[in-house]
């Protein structure tokens, strides 16, 4: 076992894996987060707390491993999870459900909002695959190609647009509080307005050569402009939505499809992946100068292609990721769990903390994560 690195055998595979938020002003490491399952018989939603109180005293227990708060059945494979504050959480469901989960104080959860069919062909449910919260405001994909606007406490849908897409959208994040971003099953990313009135796309952005299908999206926290994708063949792809039509790094990443990218919310310079293969990478953007470059492959990478030149102006603002002068910077990556052969299918990162969940019915968290 890699030090710093906590496992837990959950008896359910896991398919989402979220911290709950701390608030930004106070220096805590999180404590607690959320688990959602797939293929299994009774799928639920749990709560776990890794905090100091959560130590058990049985011998098979250990100091810092995850302790089971609650937990509540789930209609349907956890096929997202995010939360909504600190005390709900919205999960998306195999049955096209979206539902939001309040955790109470006295460790309970229970339902408090329920979206039943909000994805769904003529005839039966299409799979909800991707939430994004911005609160008080949610917004689900799905199978069915629609994009969805709620609100929290409001029992409407607030918009809909219907056939966003004529494939399948895999995941969705935020640009900015009126813009989202989503991936598709066809190699898109397409960037959506919400003060337009037309059901058409601002902008559309595409792997050129093969349709890969594309699973993950995350936005960097600080630049908005910039985004990573993960897709069907492994590969780690850096965009800049401002300039260019395609991406602007590509990087052999994993061996099968990519689950999950993260950028630290903090700390951006770096980056976490997961896989099918059974891997989570680390990556960290490393310099000898003050302008750091993503374009020099690291350990396990090779750098496949670069299709834009970093914007001319003052460097200093140009993100590691987007920066042009090559020969400067270069990009580490480190594996950080144990070896093993089941999916990774998804992580987040908070802190100094990081959480996965597995195939192999594993959560691992790793508390020392080096930021």
């Amino acid at each position: 076992m890699m030090e710093g690195i906590n496992a837990k055998y959950v008896s359910q595979k896991i398919s989402k894996t979220r911290w709950r938020p701390v608030s930004s002003s106070s220096l805590q490491q999180p404590d607690i987060f959320a688990t959602g399952s797939w293929d299994n018989e009774d799928n639920r939603i749990s709560i776990w707390s890794i905090g100091e109180n959560g130590v058990s005293s049985m011998d098979d227990e250990f100091e810092g491993d995850p302790q089971l708060v609650c937990e509540h059945k789930h209609n349907g494979d956890v096929m997202d999870l995010q939360f909504l504050g600190q005390d709900r959480i919205v999960t998306a469901s195999s049955t096209g459900a979206v539902t939001i989960f309040r955790h109470h104080h006295n460790q309970t959860l229970s339902v408090c909002q329920l979206w039943e069919r909000a994805h769904h062909y003529p005839c039966e449910n299409a799979p909800c695959t991707g939430i994004v919260c911005n609160s008080p405001e949610i917004v689900t994909v799905g199978e069915d190609g629609r994009i969805i606007l709620f609100r929290a406490d409001q029992e409407g849908v607030m918009r809909t647009i219907e056939n966003a897409d004529s494939s399948t959208i895999h995941a969705v994040t935020f640009l900015r509080t009126t813009e989202i971003l989503t991936v598709n099953s066809i190699g898109q990313l397409k960037l959506w307005d919400f003060r337009q009135q037309a059901n058409e796309p601002s902008l559309i952005l595409s792997l050129t050569g093969d349709r890969v299908p594309m699973h993950c999206v995350d936005r960097h926290p600080n630049q908005q402009h910039i985004v990573a994708t993960g897709g069907q063949d492994g590969m780690l792809c850096i965009w800049d939505v401002r300039q260019s039509k395609a991406p602007f790094s590509l990087m052999e990443a994993h061996s099968a499809e990519m689950w999950e990218v993260r950028f630290h919310p903090s700390n951006p310079d770096h980056l976490f992946t997961c896989s099918e293969d059974g891997s989570l990478l680390h990556w960290e953007t490393s310099s000898n100068s003050d302008t750091p470059s993503f374009l020099q492959g690291g350990r396990n990478t090779s750098l496949i292609s670069r299709s834009a030149i970093a914007p001319s102006g003052n460097q200093s603002l140009v993100s590691a990721w987007l920066t042009g002068d090559s020969g400067k910077g270069r990009l580490e990556t480190t594996h950080m769990l144990p070896s093993q052969t089941l999916s990774v299918n998804s992580l987040d990162v908070l802190g100094q903390c990081l959480v996965c969940g597995t195939d192999g019915e594993a959560i691992y968290v790793n508390r020392q994560v080096p930021i």
